[in-house]
């Protein structure tokens, strides 16, 4: 029985960059070897200049590997084939402002080869889905940060692609937008597709991904589940409720007998983004 073909499929890979007329390369992506299994979530992390770009646009087929290899679904990424089950939201998308919501996706709609005969109800799904059917004759120049993120993500899918590519898709958008974006992430999972994301908001990756891999320099520093990842294996907590000071000696004494030590009391705490969003949801 063969195995299941991965979504995206990383040998390899080195990208060099000619950086002046004497033939000076810059290494931008290092032997980079990575594999996404199809209906994961998966974080693409890194800082700046880390080659999360470039690889992105190796694997979007923008641009070709010094060596190595990327496959999509199979199919090498540099072929017209790999590109038609692909979505692509960039981080700083530029959408036609003189075009209402829907003529924007209609218009990527027909781009990307979706039949006349399903493409109305098509184009109406996904902005429905995106939660802009209020706003859909609104000229996009008048959209907010987030009203073009979901106009771009709605874009992105209207062609039902397998696989879609999200880079930083809450860039500059307030926590509001940024929590009904990474629900609409969770949502595409849940229908199987693969999301491939790009974030500098840690807190953003944790919550919504299945795996991520690090990148520095061009290489790949660590990659694996993120319980994995983040998990603290040589400690627990136990939450409580609050103890008087007698029971919390008697508690140390207790454990230290057993061989173990009380490294630290404390109250738990809520997350700042959680205490905003259900703050400014209530109101």
């Amino acid at each position: 029985m063969s195995s299941p073909v991965a979504a995206i499929s990383i040998q390899g890979l080195i990208k060099d960059f000619a950086i002046t007329l004497r033939g000076v390369k810059l290494r931008a992506v290092d032997t980079l070897n990575l594999e996404v299994a199809e209906g994961q979530v998966y974080g693409l992390l890194g800082p700046n200049g880390s080659g999360k770009s470039t690889t992105i646009k190796i694997i979007l087929g923008l641009l070709g590997p010094t060596h190595g290899e990327v496959k999509v679904f199979g199919v090498p990424s540099g072929r017209v084939e790999a590109r038609c089950k692909v979505g692509y939201l960039p981080e700083a998308p530029y959408f036609y402002r003189y075009l209402s919501g829907r003529e924007l996706v209609r218009f990527y709609a027909r781009v990307c080869g979706v039949k006349k005969p399903t493409l109305k109800a098509r184009v109406d799904e996904v902005i429905d889905w995106v939660g802009l059917s209020g706003a859909a004759e609104r000229r996009v120049g008048t959209y907010s940060k987030g009203m073009l993120q979901r106009i771009g993500l709605a874009q992105a899918l209207v062609h039902d692609p397998k696989l879609i590519v999200l880079d930083e898709p809450t860039a500059g958008v307030d926590p509001v937008g940024s929590a009904e974006m990474c629900e609409l992430i969770r949502k595409l999972k849940n229908q199987g597709k693969t999301v491939l994301i790009t974030s500098h908001l840690l807190a953003q990756i944790e919550d919504v991904c299945d795996r991520v891999a690090i990148l520095d320099r061009g290489r790949l520093m660590i990659e694996g589940a993120v319980g994995d990842l983040v998990g603290k294996r040589d400690r627990q907590a136990l939450i409580v409720d609050p103890l008087p000071p007698e029971d919390l000696a008697a508690l140390k004494v207790w454990l230290e007998e057993r061989g173990h030590h009380l490294n630290a009391v404390e109250q738990p705490r809520a997350r700042l983004d959680q205490v905003f969003l259900d703050h400014v949801a209530r109101r």
